[in-house]
This record gives structure tokens, C-alpha cells and sequence, in this order.
């Protein structure tokens, strides 16, 4: 089954740790959405949410995967499927013309204003780095305002899935 990911889960080593079998596919593309970090994440942070515009110039970049159907429910447990997530099937484009139709999450609790933590910024941005999305758009990424996780243990656990350098 295909999944889109835009926001952390583009990351391919956070969502091997999710699901060690996700295999990434291609960048794509979906049109008339934008980028948004305004999603109510569980801890209070702002989480990435691709927000319908209708408009023609606002698109999302983000990674296509195939999953394994057997771990779209354990997906759907850590994402919160119900509790600030729900799924749709949105119809992408990708960078060398290819069409096709998968599903991704989109925010259903949002709240203007809000900051992600630092780590999660660092598991976007890696992953659209990682992707080969456009120097542009990871400038846009780069410039959302971030704030830093009290819990210093939680970033600890969220940013071990990288290799120390």
C-alpha cells in the first residue's frame, strides 16, 4: 500500500524505526495543499499538517513508501488516527510525470501559533534533505520557528535513530 509522508516520517531511518519495512519509492507532489507545523501534537508541540487551500500554486512535497497493509494499524496507533489525525486519499504527481493515488494523514486538532520541538524540526528537515527536495523548499522548512523540548530525555530518544557523526 502506498503511504505519502511530508513531515517527519519523510525521514526514512524515524520511520524504519516505526515500521522496518517501509520502503521508499520517489518524491511526490500534492497540489493545492500547503506545508503547516500548526497540528497539536500529543506533547503539546506543533506537528506537520498538509493544509487543503484549493489553491493552484500551493503544493507538499513529501516521500511516497510502500507499506506492508499489516502495519498501516501500528502507523495509525503512533500517529494518533482519531486523535488529531485522520486519513484521506490524496492524488500526487511525481517529479518525473508519474501519477498516483495514496493516503496520508491530515490534521483534524490545530491550533495557529504553534512551535514544533527542535528534534522533530531535525527529523523534517533530514528527511527532506535525505529526499533531494528542491533547495527552496527546505529553506522554507529551515525557516519555521522551532522551540527546544523541556524533556531533554524525549529529544535524546527522538534523534538516536541518526548515526553519531
Amino acid at each position: 500500500m502506498h503511504y505519502f509522508a511530508y513531515g517527519s516520517n519523510m525521514s526514512i531511518p524515524r520511520l524504519r524505526a516505526r515500521l522496518p519495512d517501509a520502503t521508499p519509492i520517489e518524491t511526490y507532489q500534492l497540489s493545492k495543499h500547503r506545508l503547516c507545523f500548526h497540528k497539536v501534537g500529543q506533547d503539546g508541540s506543533g506537528k506537520c499538517d498538509i493544509q487543503y487551500t484549493g489553491q493552484a500554486e500551493d503544493y507538499v512535497l513529501g516521500v511516497l513508501y510502500e507499506l506492508n497493509p499489516d502495519d498501516k494499524k501500528e502507523l495509525d496507533q503512533i500517529e494518533g488516527l482519531g486523535k488529531g489525525y485522520a486519513e484521506k486519499e490524496v492524488e500526487l504527481s511525481s517529479m518525473t510525470g508519474q501519477h498516483c493515488t495514496a493516503w496520508s494523514y491530515y490534521a483534524i486538532q490545530t491550533k495557529p501559533g504553534l512551535k514544533p520541538f527542535s528534534w522533530y524540526k531535525q527529523h523534517v528537515l533530514f528527511g527532506a534533505e535525505q529526499a533531494g527536495l528542491p533547495a527552496s523548499y527546505i529553506q522554507m522548512i529551515e525557516l519555521v520557528p522551532a522551540t527546544e523540548d523541556p524533556d531533554n530525555d524525549r529529544a535524546a530518544v527522538q534523534l538516536a535513530v541518526y548515526p553519531v557523526s
